[in-house]
């Protein structure tokens, strides 16, 4: 199956509605979202030094990811979970498991990670009614978080969630808590410390390994299974977490054409991935006849995980 998406349009102010007359599925910037003040914290977004209950957790956590996430470690972990035979389920089957875990790097919200899918894909949803791709890509992009589970070997949260980055060149000042990278064995090798390192110069972020965790692992299921998303659908789901991309602009000299394109969606997602968090409660029996629709249509009834 064929997907047509037509491309964002991002040259607009953060206030552009769609202009009287205009084509109501055509994507633009904020689409009519309103991006909160705060947090479910009453914090500011992605504050990491900000005061909270949560500080600590957070930056313990970086510390520790920093540290491990080496090339060696991405590779074998890319073998291993790669090969897809932990188990066999649906996604709705998944989307459950998710109950019993919260993100220990998030710093805006302590709720169940099913919470947060259901915000993200209702706020999309509600803006873009027409783009049944992406609402279901804000209902699975955090899937991958089940490595968490005992049935996928129980990952420690640092192998599992955070912002990634590739692995294999040098790490971009604009890493949360970058200092911590200076105790990576990576760092220090002149093989992974230079700009491009084991890359080159526009060879597609494909071909680049990103640091391990829950994006690439979803992104490798769904690919795998073949699942019908359009490209820009498993963009978003390798790269949600890869805000030293989306947010500062950093490791663009890696990307090239199809991945320049396909950044424009992942902006688009983004703000309702960060912005829709917050203590407000979605019916999952009334919104789950509509989710199970798109899975049908986009997956096989069973997965290989």
């Amino acid at each position: 199956m064929t997907i047509t998406i037509e491309q964002p349009q991002l040259d607009a102010v953060a206030e552009r509605k769609v202009a009287a007359g205009a084509n109501p599925a055509e994507l633009v910037l904020d689409g009519g979202f309103i991006v909160p003040d705060a947090n479910a914290f009453g914090k500011t977004f992605r504050d990491y030094d900000a005061e909270s209950e949560r500080k600590e957790t957070v930056e313990e956590f970086y510390r520790v990811n920093h540290i491990r996430q080496t090339h060696e470690f991405v590779s074998r972990m890319r073998g291993e979970y790669g090969r897809l035979d932990k188990t066999e389920m649906g996604i709705w089957e998944c989307i459950e498991l998710l109950n019993e875990f919260v993100d220990d790097s998030d710093p805006d919200l302590d709720m169940p990670q099913i919470e947060h899918l259901l915000q993200t894909a209702e706020a999309i949803r509600k803006d873009y009614p027409d783009q049944d791709w992406l609402h279901l890509t804000g209902l699975i992009h955090d899937l991958g978080k089940v490595l968490l589970h005992p049935t996928f070997g129980e990952l420690p949260q640092w192998a599992v969630v955070g912002d990634t980055f590739p692995v294999g060149c040098a790490y971009d000042e604009c890493n949360v808590h970058f200092k911590y990278f200076k105790e990576n064995p990576d760092y220090h090798n002149p093989k992974f410390n230079t700009k491009f390192g084991v890359y080159s110069e526009g060879c597609g972020l494909d071909n680049v390994l990103m640091s391990w965790g829950h994006d690439d692992y979803m992104y490798l299921v769904a690919k795998e299974n073949k699942t019908t998303l359009p490209s820009a659908g498993l963009f978003i789901i390798r790269y949600h977490s890869f805000y030293p991309l989306h947010k500062h602009g950093a490791y663009t000299h890696l990307m090239n054409d199809e991945d320049k394109e396909n950044l424009k969606w992942l902006h688009v997602f983004n703000k309702y991935d960060l912005y829709s968090k917050s203590n407000v409660r979605i019916d999952v029996e009334k919104v789950k006849p509509y989710y199970m629709s798109l899975i049908n249509k986009y997956f096989p009834e069973k997965l290989r995980w």
